[in-house]
């Protein structure tokens, strides 16, 4: 009856919320019926339900021919390196923004480093081309214009982790530093005022208000970003690294794995296997962080 009243109480509430509610449900819910593929030896004439039952056969593709620990490395590598250098960098913006007292000139900066993040994987690869090509690339140019020689970049493996890290953070670190700036608004001019008054500076206050007090924040972006640690941005990696084979023994990652075994083998049922298995590993990380943030910040825990 308590849930009929709450209901009854707040129905225009609840029917705002009917759209989003009904777009998890259909993109999100009744696709999970998706995940017995992975247990299935499925054919298009059999349809999922018809498809021959082969319990962990399918998974059998993955784990026993190693591939499987590179790529889950390769992903939780890249994706660390996102999530700590994205998120700070973020906030050392956010940070700089909130000190700018030009209101004119803080809006065209906050412009200004938010526009990479609608600019498509397909351009920013086609940018990350022209300055790193072996035959005119600005890099290559640069330094032979130093007296030194050209370097295909496409063929060292070694640096892309660190390439990847600087085109992310410079497509994205606008976008979360706009969140940062939101919380930082958000913070009552008082404390600010009471500090001055007890001879604070402007370092002090930032060290002990501003950060403390968007500490729960950070710490939901950071659980957000966790969630998605087993999940390559493949339009990120395919996009600019595609299928340069020289490359994937620092850049292969699930997603891409999983694309490449879908178009070369054709099977939906070992490309499900993989997808199954982030997907799970996924949700074992998010729950161990967020029981972690939960001892921190208990507010600041998504659940």
């Amino acid at each position: 009856m308590s849930f009929i009243r709450e209901i009854a109480k707040n129905k225009y509430l609840y029917l705002l919320a009917l759209p989003g509610l009904a777009f998890l449900i259909v993109f999100a819910y009744i696709p999970l019926n998706g995940h017995l593929i992975a247990f299935k030896k499925y054919r298009l004439a059999d349809g999922l339900w018809g498809s021959k039952f082969v319990g962990f056969d399918n998974f059998k593709f993955f784990f026993m021919n190693g591939d499987w620990y590179k790529v889950t490395l390769n992903t939780l590598y890249l994706n660390g390196l996102f999530l700590v250098f994205g998120l700070g960098l973020a906030l050392v913006l956010a940070l700089f923004l909130n000190e700018i007292r030009q209101a004119l000139f803080k809006k065209l900066a906050q412009s200004f480093i938010f526009m990479p993040y609608f600019i498509s994987w397909l351009v920013v690869s086609m940018m990350a081309f022209s300055f790193l090509n072996t035959t005119d690339g600005m890099v290559n140019r640069t330094i032979e214009s130093l007296g030194g020689e050209k370097i295909n970049w496409y063929l060292k493996a070694e640096v892309w982790p660190a390439f990847l890290t600087l085109i992310y953070v410079w497509k994205f670190a606008g976008y979360y530093s706009i969140i940062f700036l939101a919380a930082i608004t958000g913070i009552s001019g008082e404390y600010y005022e009471s500090a001055k008054i007890d001879g604070a500076t402007r370092f002090q206050q930032i060290f002990h208000i501003t950060l403390p007090l968007i500490r729960s924040v950070a710490i939901v972006l950071g659980l957000l970003g966790v969630g998605r640690i087993f999940y390559g941005d493949f339009g990120m990696i395919y996009g600019i690294i595609g299928d340069n084979s020289a490359l994937y023994a620092t850049t292969d990652v699930i997603d891409t794995y999983t694309f490449r075994a879908l178009r070369v083998l054709g099977d939906f049922s070992k490309s499900s296997a993989v997808v199954l298995y982030q997907s799970v590993m996924g949700l074992i990380t998010i729950i161990v962080f967020n029981q972690i943030a939960r001892k921190l910040d208990k507010d600041s825990a998504l659940f």
